[in-house]
């Protein structure tokens, strides 16, 4: 067993030209203040993180690195969420998505999707070059409008779609293994990688390629009214990295898991802060520590009623709360009688 680390936190909710969020050493300051220890960065805003110049360069990745070193801050990930989004895109959501990626690449799909793949590409280069060994992402989706089978699916239709996610995906995975980086990707409403089931799929398109990882996040699966404990069951091999997001699901006679379009106020599946939803945090945090999850706890905002400072505030002590110090002895070691292997086998009535 490993001892998780953290606190960890998500910056992407918080960046802002607000201060103390206009600037990463700002938000570094005001993070150490909260007593994180360390902080998953986004890569598509320069200000915060210059993806390539990262990439490219090994000074400068030691440069950055030092620099939140000095305020006593790590990088526990890189993420690549909106870019990861744009690897696999609909043409129902073309328009919804161009606000991802850089206005060159928007209304051209074939240009958005190659920029999106060197971002991965990039990512994978500063990853190693920070020392970090896992990454958080998005899969993409070309398949999520056709979740529910109406009108019924052609034949061919899911494996066609996996078929080429899988052929996208191959060369980021192969380049984030000449890193010795994980990919770890995030299973979330709107990817075509949702839930196990999903996830499973992808693996084989891939064969089980070793980096194809998970970033494991409750609150999406409490939504799904899916076992989120065992789960972890089921991946823990391929957890490398940890959202700690909560949320709840509070069905009536009105509305259930595709929440009506409501507002997520008023929706019954819906995020919230640390502690205010109905993730068992205290078995997950247990069942990853028993089978030896050794990466970041990392927090991230996404609540409908609760604001982002408070959540932030009560959301590091709530991780410090749950890391399990994992324990270096027995605790019947007291009545130990000792080890013998003649003595085994008196025992045992061997000659």
């Amino acid at each position: 067993m490993k001892t998780i680390k953290g606190p960890g936190i998500f910056i992407a909710q918080f960046v802002s030209e607000e201060e103390p969020f206009n600037s990463i050493e700002n938000i570094a300051k005001w993070a150490k203040s909260l007593n994180f220890k360390g902080l998953q960065i986004p890569t598509n805003d320069p200000k915060y993180f210059d993806l390539q110049k990262v990439a490219e360069s090994k000074t400068y990745a030691d440069e950055y690195k030092g620099k939140l070193q000095e305020l006593g801050l790590e990088i526990t990930e890189l993420s690549t969420h909106l870019q990861g989004q744009l690897v696999a895109v609909h043409p129902a959501y073309d328009k919804l998505f161009d606000s991802f990626a850089p206005e060159q690449y928007r209304n051209n799909p074939k240009a958005r999707t190659e920029w999106a793949t060197q971002q991965l590409i990039y990512a994978a280069k500063a990853s190693q070059n920070l020392g970090l060994t896992a990454h958080a992402t998005f899969s993409g989706s070309l398949l999520w409008q056709y979740f529910h089978p109406w009108p019924q699916r052609p034949d061919g239709l899911v494996d066609e779609a996996f078929t080429e996610l899988a052929r996208r995906w191959t060369p980021i995975l192969n380049a984030f293994d000449e890193a010795g980086v994980d990919v770890c990707y995030e299973i979330h409403p709107g990817e075509d990688l949702f839930d196990g089931v999903t996830y499973e799929m992808f693996l084989e398109k891939v064969n089980n390629h070793p980096r194809a990882c998970l970033l494991y996040d409750p609150s999406h699966f409490v939504l799904q009214q899916l076992d989120y404990i065992q789960y972890i069951d089921f991946y823990h091999e391929r957890i490398k990295a940890f959202h700690v997001k909560d949320s709840e699901f509070n069905p009536t006679g009105r509305q259930g898991t595709f929440g009506g379009y409501q507002s997520w106020l008023n929706r019954a599946g819906r995020y919230r802060s640390p502690g205010d939803g109905q993730v068992d945090f205290k078995t997950i945090f247990s069942k990853l520590t028993q089978y030896g999850y050794d990466g970041w706890a990392v927090m991230e905002w996404e609540c409908c009623i609760k604001n982002q400072i408070d959540g932030a505030t009560e959301g590091s002590k709530f991780i410090q709360d749950h890391i399990i110090r994992v324990t270096d002895k027995a605790f019947d070691d007291f009545a130990s009688t000792g080890t013998d292997a003649q003595f085994n086998k008196d025992i045992l009535g061997l000659l």
